[in-house]
């Protein structure tokens, strides 16, 4: 599989938006724990450098040379080799603290401050958690806990490692309640010859064989086919281990789950030999094509069987079996009876199973295997372990759908969304955003005639993979469907898919992608060009507009909501909160009219027609590409249908700025134009949310020139920034094909349209 180890709760671990990284550590606690490698792992998952990049800087030409004596460097140096390689400006004092101290050979004493440490050793260090092994990372931990350096860890070191990871479970937001007995199993299971103590060996062995163990002591490993994907869990019903098939005790029953097959077990049995995860592909392509259940045994949640209807009664005992791929349910005895070709289920329109994908002998594998480095096809995600590559067969008159997931967005629900459709659909067609990008997931499904793609995220993520696909120069261009994980989700919106997902079924989602329908979708060139003698502003964002482009009151609300958020994220950690800090901001902006008199301030050009501002008290300009902003205000507002009455697209000409045509004009995002709207002021702003009015209309066309005169806050998609006097050009670029939600099945007047 593809995906590295998660838990419950990981999404407190990605993005500043989420506010994790953030959290204060303990400032009582010396020593370094696990909580500070599971934070500084973090970090290191966003930065982009790597650590040789960081030691250039302390040559003797590097902008850190003065901070090195030699071989050291001092506390200031480490502070700042932290800084420029992890990209942050609020790295956690205490931490830094620790982290120095952590290199020095003696006890802490008032004199640190004075004291060096190696570079040598901080790099080799950083490169550990950067590209080291599991079983690196488990000897650099071994060593750290082995206090008296006996070569074992005794009772009361392992009774401080436990006390240790209780303290990363509540980081991660696990319930620990009843997590010290799991614990205690664990690290009994790891002491193989029974002797009261650890040795390096047995540590090693089996912390390689316990990913929650690693989890929790801040380590990361990446999983191969075979291996499961746990994750702690708690059941609400009687369940029972997959390997000793005794049932799982205690109040909450906490176990460990895979999250690709359901195979469950203690905690102290995950390192008792289970039986392998699913395979996510077979091993020649002579295999291909052959359907076949995957069966695991047990926990079928007393659920009736698909054969003979009767109920499973899983209460009993490790009774009952069910399919990775079909998610059909059977006696034991019902399982012997059924064919052995599986038929994928109520998902085989979108599911890849392992059938169809098998392994190919490619001579990148051989450059590989002589030092060059490899592809991004070619990584791992799409590799066997031999360096094999990885292909796709798809099952005939089906549409493989390709998921991409954001666990940055929506909180914790980006992580859930990410380990149901691993269990849904095949981990192989499931990527999570943060391991490589888009890049590994378009390469594996490119040379695929008919194949669909699920963002799951914000409108910036779905702006990111259309990007990728733009760049990619796909053979053909999938369809692109949305799994709103965002706070504004308005492309979602206009799409029918709903202004932010609440938990609602995954499968009924996938259904609803069956249904839908593909419509093209426009995106458009921007190009701001900062007038000469003007100091340079803050970097525009993006290159291209799929949402809306504004100038003024709105985005100056954006620009201190994104700042606030940059400095404070554990503040922004919700879609309600980000809600009521949006109102916040807006309320203050009434209050202040920051951009009063917007009209005097910037000239509008359309195709070459100046649009007259005057007359107009405006505080903000909008130019929009779909009919949604803010989260689901329409700007434009409605058109009656009966306005509209004998007009088509082809009439349309290039611009229009007579206001009565305006009047009876529609939006359209696939018409080739774009929306110019003026906004008075952050009331009428909410006034619009609201329904109540719409923005004023200044014209409809197929590109637009802006000039200004100030300093103005600007945004794109939602991304704002400060912008000196400038002129905007924009001008279409191409259009993405979008999948569109199926009708509400309700009737009446609430119908959507």
């Amino acid at each position: 599989m593809q995906t590295t180890v998660t838990t419950e709760s990981d999404a407190k671990a990605v993005s500043a938006e989420a506010g994790a990284m953030s959290t204060p550590t303990n400032p009582e606690v010396k020593e370094l724990n696990p909580v500070d490698f599971i934070q500084l792992q973090q970090y290191i998952e966003y930065c982009s450098l790597k650590v040789k990049d960081v030691l250039r800087e302390f040559d003797a030409d590097g902008r850190l040379a003065r901070h090195r004596h030699g071989e050291c460097i001092n506390e200031e140096g480490f502070r700042l080799f932290l800084k420029t390689y992890l990209e942050v400006e609020d790295f956690p004092a205490d931490l830094c603290q620790r982290l120095f101290r952590s290199f020095q050979n003696s006890e802490p004493t008032q004199e640190d401050r004075a004291k060096e440490v190696f570079l040598k050793d901080v790099s080799c260090y950083f490169s550990l958690l950067e590209d080291g092994q599991p079983r690196d990372k488990l000897e650099f931990a071994f060593k750290l806990y082995d206090r008296d350096g006996n070569g074992v860890l005794d009772s009361s070191e392992v009774d401080r490692i436990i006390a240790q990871m209780m303290h990363a479970a509540a980081y991660l937001g696990w319930d620990v309640s009843e997590l010290r007995p799991v614990l205690k199993d664990m690290m009994t299971a790891i002491d193989a010859d029974s002797s009261g103590t650890v040795s390096l060996d047995e540590w090693v062995e089996g912390g390689m064989n316990n990913v929650p163990l690693l989890v929790l002591l801040g380590l990361k490993m990446t999983q191969t086919d075979g291996q499961h994907f746990w994750r702690m869990k708690h059941f609400s019903k009687p369940v029972y281990c997959n390997v000793c098939q005794s049932m799982l005790l205690g109040l909450r029953k906490q176990g460990l789950c895979c999250t690709c097959c359901k195979y469950t077990v203690h905690g102290r049995c995950a390192n008792r030999n289970p039986s392998p995860c699913a395979r996510t592909y077979v091993k020649s392509k002579k295999e291909t094509g052959v359907p076949a259940h995957d069966w695991v045994n047990g926990n079928c949640d007393s659920s009736k069987c698909d054969k003979c209807q009767k109920k499973i009664k899983s209460y009993q005992g490790l009774t009952g079996k069910h399919c990775v791929w079909c998610h059909t349910m059977r006696h034991d005895e019902c399982a012997d009876q059924e064919p052995k070709e599986c038929s994928c289920g109520p998902f085989r329109d979108h599911i890849l199973p392992p059938w169809a994908i098998y392994p190919v002998v490619k001579e990148r594998a051989n450059n590989v295997k002589n030092g060059c480095t490899p592809s991004t096809e070619d990584s791992e995600l799409n590799t066997t372990p031999d360096g094999q590559v990885l292909q796709i067969s798809p099952v005939p008159n089906t549409h493989p759908l390709l998921v991409f997931v954001n666990p940055k967005s929506g909180g914790k629900q980006g992580e859930r969304v990410l380990r149901k459709f691993q269990y849904l659909l095949n981990p192989r067609q499931v990527y999570n955003l943060l391991n490589g990008g888009p890049g590994p997931g378009l390469s594996f499904f490119r040379n695929l005639p008919d194949y669909r793609i699920l963002v799951c995220g914000g409108d910036g993520t779905v702006g990111w993979i259309l990007d990728a696909i733009d760049k990619a120069n796909l053979p053909v261009r999938p369809p692109v469907a949305v799994l709103p994980l965002g706070t504004g989700n308005d492309l979602a919106r206009c799409l029918r898919w709903g202004g932010g997902y609440i938990g609602e079924d995954l499968g009924r989602i996938l259904k609803d992608i069956e249904g839908s329908s593909q419509v093209p979708m426009d995106r458009w060139s921007v190009e701001v060009i900062t007038d000469e003698n003007q100091e340079k502003g803050d970097p525009v964002p993006y290159e291209i507009i799929n949402n809306y482009f504004s100038i003024g009151v709105d985005a100056s609300i954006a620009h201190r909501f994104h700042t606030m958020r940059e400095k404070h994220p554990q503040k922004f950690n919700s879609r309600m909160k980000n809600k009521l800090w949006y109102f916040e901001f807006a309320t203050s902006e009434t209050i202040s009219a920051s951009c009063k008199k917007l009209n005097e301030s910037l000239i509008i050009e359309c195709c070459g027609t100046p649009v007259d501002l005057s007359g107009l008290s405006m505080e903000g300009v909008a130019v929009l590409n779909i009919p949604s902003m803010h989260g689901g205000s329409n700007l434009w507002g409605e058109t009656k249908r009966g306005d509209t009455k004998g007009l088509t697209t082809q009439e349309e000409p290039d611009v229009i700025v007579d206001p009565e045509i305006l009047k009876v004009t529609c939006q359209d995002l696939s018409d080739r134009r774009l929306e110019v709207v003026g906004l008075e002021g952050a009331m009428e702003m909410g006034q619009i949310y609201t329904g109540l009015k719409s923005a004023v209309r200044l014209a409809k066309t197929s590109q637009i020139t802006i000039r200004t005169k100030k300093a103005l806050p600007m945004q794109i998609d939602g991304e704002p920034w400060m912008q000196p006097p400038c002129t905007i050009h924009i001008t279409h670029k191409n259009q993405a094909t979008m999948l569109m939600g199926p009708q509400a099945k309700a009737s009446g007047f609430f119908t959507s349209k």
